[in-house]
């Protein structure tokens, strides 16, 4: 329980959200756009894609007691066979989150310490939530989810393609009863993900000043802490 939250708890492709009310669906002309024309942009956004840096906000709801807590930062994605990621949450409370290879590493500076997970034997699952919809094609999320194009949405003033995912695997489905992705049709990448838990909770991530293929030094996907630093192995 605790690995599923913390892998919701990171995204994007978690891992934003904004208070704002959500915008109504929007009926779009079946000649406009449809599935197959969606994922062909998006693959062609993917095979583009090598840097990506965007201000990230991330919003968790716990729907029993009508709870809900909000994380904002930036986020750092370095497309590869194996992504790196970097998420830098500055509010409310500072932590740096590093996804490298088969290894997660969370630094919270406010207690000194760094508690490392071991991913190894969990890694497909790990890059399956990741990438969603960063890098990853039309192939490949139609292997793990069936996926319905719900139409188009206008959000905050860009215009959408709004996607709906249901796990295949039934184990992934414990976790994950349904995706949605909000993909701008100017980038053709995610602005918005929510996540549906099966239990009811769910996360909602919304990106912005998002940024590509600029030069992002190795440096960005280092967590540096002091040289006094406690680090545990989860």
């Amino acid at each position: 329980m605790h690995m599923r939250k913390l892998i919701l708890k990171c995204l994007a492709a978690v891992l934003l959200l904004s208070a704002g009310p959500w915008p109504a669906r929007v009926t779009t002309p079946k000649d406009r756009l449809d599935l197959a024309q969606v994922f062909s942009q998006m693959d062609e956004s993917a095979r583009r894609l090598k840097t990506l840096s965007a201000n990230l906000e991330y919003t968790k709801v716990t729907v029993l007691v009508n709870d809900f807590s909000t994380d904002t930062g930036q986020m750092y994605f370095r497309n590869g066979k194996s992504p790196d990621i970097l998420i830098d949450f500055k509010s409310p409370a500072r932590k740096i989150i590093l996804f490298k290879k088969d290894k997660v590493e969370i630094y919270q500076p406010k207690i000194n310490q760094i508690q490392e997970f071991d991913l190894s034997k969990r890694s497909s699952l790990i890059q399956q939530f990741l990438t969603l919809g960063f890098g990853s094609n039309s192939r490949e999320l139609q292997e793990i989810y069936e996926v319905k194009y719900l139409g188009e949405e206008q959000l905050d003033g860009v215009t959408t393609a709004l996607l709906e995912l249901t796990p295949r695997d039934q184990k992934l489905a414990a976790q994950l009863s349904k995706v949605q992705l909000w993909i701008s049709e100017e980038s053709w990448l995610p602005v918005q993900q929510k996540f549906f838990e099966a239990g009811g909770d769910y996360s909602i991530a919304r990106y912005s000043a998002v940024k590509v293929n600029r030069n992002l030094p190795s440096s960005t996907f280092q967590i540096k802490p002091p040289k006094d630093v406690k680090r545990i192995k989860m």
